[in-house]
Order: structure tokens, then sequence, then C-alpha cells
């Protein structure tokens, strides 16, 4: 039986009512359609099983026992209407909803042609543009959070259908290179293994998906197994139905997969349920697992012949057979013709994509949809100058970082911002009253745009990273444009996942056929008096090493607007880091310079001219170095050039090169730890590509290779202070 939210949860039962008028009232060749459909996407399993036996692909994974219920739920949704987020297992409800057996083998072999991915992912990662089947990796769970985001996002574009227009020709803006459709009643489907629910993203997704009653339908795949993990030590009990079912406004239903009619009952009355508004609905199906988890296991060593002879009596594929034959539906010579003609298919596929063109192996193609082919954040088009205003008044760093966001989102309403405590107040009416100021941010910077803008433009997400940073990703597959908020740089870890297998790679996976370029603002850094460990750190090096995602880190209040106006512009991924210490620091004040004021990314600034050494830096150093420049001037005659390089990826090699060529001294500071640091590939690549314009050695200054301490004596001794810097400089200078 079915079950909406509070209470237990059954199995369906084959004889139910629903199957039997379901089966009545569906002509006998659309089971027919539907038997060939799960018979295509087993025999497509047994060729990828002996292409890659031959060598001729390089992996395999199979949806072998899952077909009755994945071509139930792709015949029961609308493919290029719905939105789909599947998992390596779902090749039949991809097959169901129009992908063909050739674009499938094309992944497999990686050819050019593959329009999964190019070549650049495994076989099974099902991806299709025209079908909005949204492209996956191979982590566990993460779909589920973009699953929801995207949900999200047909919600917002039905309520705001003026969002999804584009801007007038000309405008430098990603809405330029963003198509969106929409409806209002779409279903988000996505699937996901027994095992793969263990995962805290899972629960995160069903946490929204439960508190905003979107319409997502979650299919549980159960066959039993997580590779060789059985689901009683996956899941506490055994079964998932029965932790989730109370969660509220959701529809739940637990059906016996391997039955084609029972799964087509369900999927249809729970696509039902979430087109109609009323929430999302779990669809748990018990599957079967006859083959191994992939190639590159072997289920023998951890399943026993009676386990193995029992799931091969409910392989869903014998089962449909068999109810074929006795209904009348077809008859053996009926069956053998349709399963000749499947193998003829599959045979022919095979051959075109064996013989398909391979990629080229081209350092110019290989990097080709890293980043947007569009529109670049290093674009010539984002130099943009200030322009007269009648207010002169020098704000701050915060005041700014406010201003922009404000402008923005009163020029491009596709924009959304989000994240733990950037809204005013959840709970408004005393904020509409004017009874309350409203908080807008740990440090204030989206103070009054919930005000302006409402509610479903900026609220308080859970507190949960990953939960923020999926659902942004989600929407802006869509085209929407999320600004999200990590509250703490010292708290971006939950969110790693999503950042480092999603964000950053969502564009190159798919061969540039889907993007999510969204704005991720973190605080960072230390210099706080008491900030401590979890409140202090830098680490921006591993972001940089993180292909597909710019990275950016402003030091004083005017290059804070004009980089972040481009980032939110721009039609790439972009981590804005910004130094907590610098919000609202006297250094670096400016005034407003207009609503279209911005600066391209990967364009360093010289805000010191000199001629004895240089200085790169970034960040809260940039103000340090000045002070120890300004001294070293004052006290030995030595000139220091400083060079803020404002983008950490890409960054400004001419400036670089062209400031080490002047002085022919350099020394390459920031605030993070010193070994294995952002520096260090300054630092290298300064020594192999400009030795012969060095008089010196290349000189590093960053913090200790620790945390940074509580008590202030200690956080004073661990980051790089004004004297370390001078300390440096004066060594350098004396060589």
């Amino acid at each position: 039986m079915a079950q909406r939210g509070n209470g237990k949860v059954a199995v369906r039962p084959v004889e139910s009512a629903e199957s039997d008028r379901l089966i009545e009232g569906k002509a006998p060749a659309w089971w027919v359609e539907f038997y060939r459909l799960m018979y295509l996407s087993r025999r497509t399993d047994d060729r990828e099983i002996l292409l890659k036996r031959q060598q001729k692909i390089f992996f395999q994974v199979s949806c072998a026992g899952h077909e009755a219920l994945l071509v139930a739920a792709g015949l029961a949704m609308k493919p290029g209407y719905d939105w789909f987020y599947p998992y390596y297992r779902d090749r039949a409800i991809s097959l169901a909803l129009g992908n063909t057996v050739e674009e499938q083998l094309l992944q497999a072999v990686g050819a050019a042609d593959d329009p999964a991915s190019g070549g650049r992912q495994m076989p099974s990662h099902w991806t299709s543009k025209r079908l909005n089947i949204v492209s996956q990796s191979s982590s566990t769970a993460t779909q589920c959070l973009q699953a929801v985001g995207c949900a999200e996002a047909g919600r917002y574009f039905t309520q705001h259908p003026e969002a999804a227009e584009k801007p007038a020709v000309g405008t430098v803006d990603y809405r330029a290179y963003k198509d969106v459709e929409f409806h209002g009643d779409e279903v988000t489907y996505v699937s996901i293994g027994e095992g793969s629910t263990s995962q805290g993203e899972f629960w995160e997704s069903l946490n929204t998906a439960s508190n905003s009653k979107l319409p997502v339908l979650y299919v549980i795949e159960d066959n039993g197994y997580a590779i060789s993990t059985p689901v009683e030590a996956n899941t506490p009990g055994g079964n998932i139905s029965r932790l989730i079912a109370n969660f509220p406004n959701f529809h739940f239903i637990e059906v016996d997969g391997t039955d084609a009619a029972a799964s087509y009952a369900a999927m249809v009355e729970a696509v039902a349920y979430c087109r109609a508004g009323n929430g999302p609905a779990v669809v748990h199906g018990h599957v079967v697992r006859p083959y191994s988890h992939s190639l590159s296991d072997d289920e023998r060593l951890y399943r026993s012949d009676e386990e193995l002879k029992a799931d091969e009596k409910r392989d869903p594929i014998l089962k449909m057979q068999m109810w074929l034959l006795r209904e009348g539906i077809l008859n053996e010579e009926g069956l053998k013709e349709l399963e000749r003609k499947v193998d003829e298919e599959v045979q022919h596929a095979s051959d075109r994509a064996l013989a398909a063109v391979l990629p080229q192996a081209t350092h110019e193609a290989i990097l080709r949809y890293q980043y947007s082919e569009d529109l670049k954040p290093t674009d010539p088009h984002f130099d943009v100058p200030a322009e007269p205003t009648a207010d002169d008044t020098e704000r701050t760093m915060a005041d700014l970082i406010n201003t922009c966001l404000r402008d923005e989102m009163r020029r491009d309403e596709r924009i959304v911002i989000f994240g733990e405590d950037v809204a005013d107040a959840t709970r408004d009416k005393a904020l509409r009253e004017g009874k309350i100021k409203g908080k807008g941010g740990v440090f204030k910077l989206t103070h009054g745009l919930q005000k302006e803008f409402g509610n479903d433009r900026v609220w308080n997400s859970p507190l949960a990273e990953a939960n923020i940073t999926g659902r942004a990703i989600g929407m802006a597959t869509r085209g929407m444009k999320p600004v999200v908020e990590i509250q703490f740089f010292d708290y971006i870890w939950p969110a790693m996942h999503q950042m480092r297998n999603e964000l950053s790679v969502m564009r190159w996976r798919s061969n540039g056929a889907f993007s999510c370029p969204l704005v991720m603002r973190v605080p960072i850094g230390g210099y706080l008096t008491g900030g401590s460990i979890y409140h202090s750190q830098s680490g921006e090096s591993i972001f940089t090493h993180t292909p597909g995602v710019r990275v950016v880190m402003p030091s004083n209040a005017l290059d804070a607007l004009g980089l972040l106006r481009t980032a939110i512009r721009c039609d790439d991924p972009v981590l804005f880091l910004e130094h907590k210490r610098l919000y609202r620091e006297t250094f670096g004040r400016a005034a407003y310079p207009g609503p279209n004021y911005s600066i391209p990314f990967g364009k360093a600034k010289v805000v010191r001219e000199g001629k004895d050494l240089s200085v790169i830096t970034y960040g809260a150093v940039v103000p340090r170095a000045l002070q120890a420049a300004q001294r070293i001037e004052r006290e030995k005659g030595v000139s220091v050039e400083i060079v803020d390089l404002r983008s950490l990826s890409p960054y400004d090699w001419e400036a670089i090169a062209e400031s080490v060529k002047k002085t022919n001294k350099v020394i390459v500071a920031h605030e993070d730890m010193l070994s294995w640091g952002y520096g260090a590939e300054i630092a290298a690549r300064i020594g192999d590509e400009l030795f012969h314009d060095l008089d010196g050695p290349v000189r590093r200054v960053g913090a200790m290779d620790t945390f940074v301490a509580y008590q202030p004596l200690l956080e004073d001794v661990i980051l790089p202070q004004p004297e370390r810097l001078f300390d440096a400089m004066a060594e350098l200078a004396a060589f």
C-alpha cells in the first residue's frame, strides 16, 4: 500500500486493484514495448560485458535486475519536460526516455560523438540535454541535493516567469547563454541505490524536499547490496523505508521492483502526487542484482550459490516473459522474434559505436569546456571603469559587497541568495512590521536584502554546507544564478564533495551540455584576535588546485565590488573569498563606483611601485606588506614593489613577470601555511621561467605549518606579520 508521511510502509502486492486497472487499461502492444525496453537494456548490458572482455571498452557496470522498476519510471514520466538525476544503474530508464543503444555504447567506447561526455566520462553516466537527463558523477548521493535545487528552480521560474527572459542583445551577461525552460507541473526524478542512502547528502535532501514540499520523485533501487556490503550492514533494520517514513509531506510506496505491473502502478501514483504539487514521493523498489556490481567485482566471493539462485527466480526479465505468455499478449514465436530484433539492434549499434571516431587528444581539445567558452570572467568586456556618482562617501568592503549584491538583484531576477543566517529574519512578521532590524548574515553583508527582495529570493538554509552547495548547483544548471554564502571558510569542508566532484566538473564532464555558474561567497582568514582554529584558517590552495572553478580574493573595497560583479555576471562558477579582517578596515575604503563597475579576473594590480624587489601577494597580507615596504624604504632606502594578485585562479602571470624583470628580486607572501601553499606554485614558476632575470633566490613568506591559535600572542607568531615581511625584504635586498 501507499502511505503519505508519518506511518508504516507496506510492500505493494502484485495483485493490487491499481495494478489490475492499469493492466486492463493498457493495450497489449504497450506491454510488449515495456518488455522490449527491459530486454533492450539487458542485452545492452550483455553487449558491454562482451566488449569489455574483448578489451574494446574499459569499464562496465550493469542495470541487470532493475529493468522493470526503471522502465516503469520512464514510461510514467515525460522526457524533455520533467528532469532526471539518475545513477549508474539507470540504463533502462534512459532507454525508456529516448536514449538510444548507440548513444550508450558510444559512451562505453569513449567516442568523440558520445553525446553524454565526448569520451570524458566512463559508461553508465547517463546524460542528455535533449531529454533533461543531467550529467552525473560517480559519487553516490550527490545527485539528491542537485535534484532538490533543480525542483526549486522549476518552482521559482513558475512563480517568476519574467526571470527566464534573456537580457538585451549585446549585454555582457551569463543569461545570454542560458535558455530556460520550465513547466508548472514538472517533476524531478532522482534515483539512488539502497547503500547510498547511508550518505548524509541523501538525508539533507529529504529535509529540504520535505520542508518545501518539492515535486521530487525519489526512486530507491534496493538490490540488497552496496558492492559487497549487504543492506542490513548499511541500513539499521535493513529497510530504508521504515527509517524515512516520518518525513512529513512525502508519499511513500514500497514495491516489488521485479514486477512490471506493480512497479508501473507505483510510479504512476507517485508521479501524480508530485505533479499535483502535493510534495515529494519515494518509490522504494526491491530489485535483484543477477550480475556482479561491475566487471571489476566478483560477487561469488561474498554471495552463496543459494542466494544467487534465489535472485535468479526473481529476475524481472524472466518474470515478464512468463507474464506475457500467461496473459496471451505474446506467444513463444512472438517473443523470440522480438528478442531477435533487439539483438540485431544492439549488434548494429555496437558495430557503429566501435567504428566511431575517437576524440582528439590535443591540449586544446582536452581543455575545451573546462570553463565557459561563451563568457569568461577574464573577458575584457568586464573592464568597466567607475562612473561619477553624487555620493563620494568612502565605504568599507562590507558596505560595497552589500551594495553590489543589491545592485545585481535589482538588475537580474535570476539571482537568489541563501546560506546560514543570511536572511534578515525567517520569521519575518516582526521584520515587516518594523519591530526588528533583521540580521543579514553574521557579518551583516546581506542585511536588508530579504526585506527588499522577499523570502523567495533571500532565505536561510539548514545548517548544512553540502545542502547549500548541492542545491545551488541544481539551480544554476537550470539557468538561475545562486549567490550562496558559506558562513566561515573553516566550515566549508562538508561542501567539498559537491565542490570538487560536481561544481567544478559539470561543464567539462558533459562536454559543454550542462553548466552551473554559481557564486560561493566565503569569509576567510585570521588576524581576528580570538578567532582560533575554526574561525581563522586559510586554505585557498586546495581550491585553486581544482580545475573548473574560478577563485578570487580581493584586498580592498573597490576590488571586492568590481570582482563580485564580474563573478555574478560571468558564466563560470566562482569561489569568492572575502577576508573577514578587511570587511570594515580603514585600509582600502572607497566610494561607490556605480552599478556597472567591474574588474576582469586574472588582472593583478600594482598597489605600490618599486625598483629593488617585488612582493607578490593578496588578501590581508597586502596592507601588511605595504606597512613593511614603507618602513624598509624609510629605514634602509629599499624600494619595494607590491603586486596584489586579486584573482588567484586564474592569476596574472604577465604582471608577475613584468615586476620580477623590473626588480630582479621577488618575495611571494600569503597568509596560508608556507608548505604546500599557494605561493609554492608561483615561486616554482618564477624559478622555472624567469631564472635568468633573478639576482637572488625566490623567497616565500607564509604562516607556520600549523593551525591558528586562540591566544593573540600565539596567533601573532603563527601568521605573517609586517615585521616578518620586513625581515624577509631586508635579507633579500642585501643578497
